[in-house]
């Protein structure tokens, strides 16, 4: 298989190499695909998370738990302030 990479990229790699990190241009490749492949995999928790709390969000609504906002500055404050008590403790 050929890459072909930009130049920023290639001397990256061979930075690593250079650094005695890695010991060829392949496992530096393999690492960063590695990283990659988690990275995916940690958004697609992430996402599927985010997706778990919106259906638990709807479920509260539909019944009749939800809270309702005379605006949406009224909305943001509350969540701003939320955020601040969860950050403090």
């Amino acid at each position: 298989m050929n890459v072909s990479l930009t130049p920023e990229l290639e001397a990256l790699v061979n930075e690593k190499v250079r650094s005695g990190d890695y010991n060829s241009a392949s496992e530096v490749v393999r690492e960063a695909l590695r990283l990659l492949k988690e990275a995916d995999e940690l958004r697609r928790i992430r996402r599927d998370t985010v997706r778990q709390e919106v259906l638990k969000g709807v479920v509260e609504v539909r019944n009749g738990k939800g809270v309702v906002y005379p605006s949406t500055e009224a909305l943001a404050d509350d969540v701003i302030r939320r955020g601040k008590a969860r950050k403090a403790k």
